[in-house]
């Protein structure tokens, strides 16, 4: 991804499985309201970041480490003219929970308690992971990754609530996301969905929202963006993805492929498969 000053790198080294790692500096881009499957924590190296959390905007600057947890709704954009720079680690939720049981301080589900945070030595080792998986010294990546982790959750890292449904609004929209997510390429309306759970669509977008923090169609898209990740990992042809998961055509899922993981399908394809 380039143009108006504007690059990205998003990959994955092959010894690291549990690991995707983002390097970019973003102008204009901006990501709309979604989630990840995984923990998100970037250093910003350059410009100023803000980053739309249901608790409100937070800003990070260079040196500053960001912290987001898994299935938290947000969005980033830049907050200066000149944009942003960052290093991100994306660890998957299984590699953060290996690392938390040698933390005797930490049972449940780990999590982050803070959102930005100056935490120097925390930005030195997320851009050293970057180094040596560059390097593709594996090795010293993942040590330095674990190293990282371990000491962001001494200092900012506490167990997460578990998540409960509770009433019948969320009972709703659990039910709903199991419809979507059935439904993927071939989704129901807003209206033939909330009759087929007896309830009313403004109910429905209510409490799907209240529930993850988007309203359906927008987590559709986000979900049908996770599942063509997946499929061009595995090699998929990008229209062949794109068709399989319920975009229109190969524009339509580079458009919200681009917006929402920073980069085109094509070259997030190429990162993993080499082709």
């Amino acid at each position: 991804m380039s143009g108006n000053g504007e690059w990205a790198r998003h990959w994955q080294p092959p010894e690291l499985p549990g690991l995707d790692l983002l390097k970019a500096h973003y102008v204009r881009h901006a990501f709309p309201r979604h989630a990840h499957d995984g923990y998100v924590v970037a250093t910003v190296t350059g410009g100023i970041e803000e980053v739309g959390l249901p608790t409100g905007p937070v800003r990070a600057g260079a040196g500053d480490v960001v912290l987001i947890n898994p299935e938290v709704p947000h969005t980033a954009k830049a907050g200066s003219s000149d944009g942003w720079a960052y290093h991100t680690l994306y660890p998957a939720r299984d590699l953060v929970a290996d690392v938390a049981r040698e933390l005797s301080t930490l049972h449940g589900t780990p999590g982050f308690t803070a959102d930005v945070v100056a935490d120097p030595q925390a930005a030195l080792l997320i851009k050293e992971v970057h180094r040596a998986a560059e390097e593709g010294n594996a090795l010293a990546a993942d040590s330095l990754l674990r190293v990282a982790v371990a000491g962001l959750l001494r200092r900012h890292g506490g167990t997460l609530p578990a998540r409960t449904v509770r009433g019948a609004g969320a009972a709703t929209a659990a039910r709903a996301r199991a419809v979507l997510e059935e439904r993927l390429a071939e989704p129901p309306s807003l209206e033939r969905l909330a009759a087929s759970l007896d309830t009313s669509p403004f109910a429905l977008l209510r409490a799907f929202k209240d529930a993850y923090g988007l309203p359906p169609h927008a987590w559709l898209t986000d979900a049908r963006v996770r599942r063509a990740r997946a499929l061009l990992e595995a090699g998929a042809p990008v229209a062949e993805a794109a068709v399989a998961v319920g975009f229109t055509d190969q524009p339509h899922l580079n458009r919200h492929f681009t917006r929402i993981v920073g980069v085109p399908p094509g070259a997030y394809r190429r990162e993993r498969t080499g082709r």
